[in-house]
């Protein structure tokens, strides 16, 4: 399998994190990337710098006003003078109807959802080159590949079309799809992450041309608490192709992959032309973000159900944080999937 990847990403290392109340360290580092490379470069994989897209496939699917302030905002806070060492937003509209603001505090809190995406000095470049990296996958079935892994960070999926979020910038999955709509009349995503990919499904909840599938932990009980929920299934020409699948807090592989075949039904009803794959290895027992219980070879038999499908499938990273069991975790997905492919 072809890997895509991007070292620029190490240049964006968040330090804030806001644990009920408590200040600590990010768990989204750049290590993690560091794992999961070292991962597929024991496999013997392809390893590919990914190619530069320029703004094109970003535009298509995030806002002007939302690209514009993630280009500028380091440099505008900075200016400030008596800022500090990271854009974090301490004042949100609680948003419709509300006036779009000047200051940069105020598109700071239009702009971020929460306080897990703080923007530094190289927030944008380490962004922009996660989105070439799901676009280079992506590429590469639009000529023909079967499969790809685009080694994705910073994460993507809780990014809307105007709104970062929970480490996430620029939705790295949704440009693929949307890219991979160039050859396709129909694209399904598949969120295996332990959180609900609100980003994704907000950015497509009105369109019928791509299905949103999502397999996580219960918001009721977990973030990102306002989304995600069974009854959430699309809106307008959208309704009907938006399908939530929550799971009990502490759930493990095999609630998980029965969750797994209700998505497929879904999915091959839908019949797509290709599948991405939202793949978050955070759902894993000992990850630090502990909400769901899949074990080291649970991920191998997710793999093997998602690749007996059949559908071109496009890897995109999502979480899954600095455990010593992070790059197992891949090499047993990706094993999987390959396995089932043969």
């Amino acid at each position: 399998m072809k890997v895509i990847h991007a070292p620029e990403h190490s240049r964006h290392d968040p330090q804030f994190f806001l644990v009920r109340g408590m200040a600590k360290p990010s768990a989204e580092k750049p290590e993690r990337a560091q794992a999961l490379l070292a991962a597929v470069e024991r496999q013997g994989h392809q390893v590919l710098t990914a190619e530069a897209f320029g703004p094109g496939p970003r535009a298509a699917i995030h806002t002007p006003e939302y690209l514009q302030f993630l280009e500028t905002a380091w440099q505008e806070w900075q200016a400030l003078g008596d800022s500090g060492g990271e854009i974090i937003a301490n004042v949100h509209p609680g948003r419709r109807p509300a006036s779009y603001p000047q200051h940069i505090v105020g598109r700071a809190g239009w702009h971020m959802a929460d306080t897990a995406c703080p923007i530094g000095t190289h927030t944008w470049e380490a962004a922009c080159r996660a989105a070439d990296t799901a676009v280079h996958g992506a590429s590469l079935l639009l000529d023909g590949a079967d499969e790809a892994y685009a080694l994705c960070r910073p994460p993507g999926h809780h990014a809307y079309a105007d709104m970062a979020g929970g480490f996430c910038f620029l939705n790295n999955a949704a440009i693929a799809a949307q890219h991979l709509r160039q050859a396709h009349e129909r694209v399904a995503v598949l969120d295996v992450d332990l959180h609900h990919g609100n980003g994704t499904q907000g950015i497509f909840y009105r369109r019928r041309d791509v299905l949103t599938v999502s397999i996580h932990a219960d918001p009721a009980q977990f973030y990102p608490f306002f989304w995600g929920h069974a009854q959430e299934r699309g809106e307008g020409e959208g309704e009907s192709f938006n399908l939530n699948l929550p799971l009990p807090i502490g759930s493990g592989d095999e609630p998980f992959l029965q969750a797994l075949d209700r998505a497929f039904a879904a999915i091959r009803a839908y019949a797509p032309g290709v599948l991405v794959v939202a793949l978050g290895l955070d759902a894993f027992a000992g990850d630090p973000l502990a909400g769901l219980a899949v074990t080291t070879e649970g991920f191998s038999r997710i793999a093997e159900a998602i690749a007996r499908e059949g559908f071109p499938t496009l890897l995109v990273q999502e979480g899954g944080y600095l455990t010593p069991e992070l790059g197992e975790n891949l090499e047993s997905f990706l094993q999987g999937f390959e396995g089932a492919r043969k």
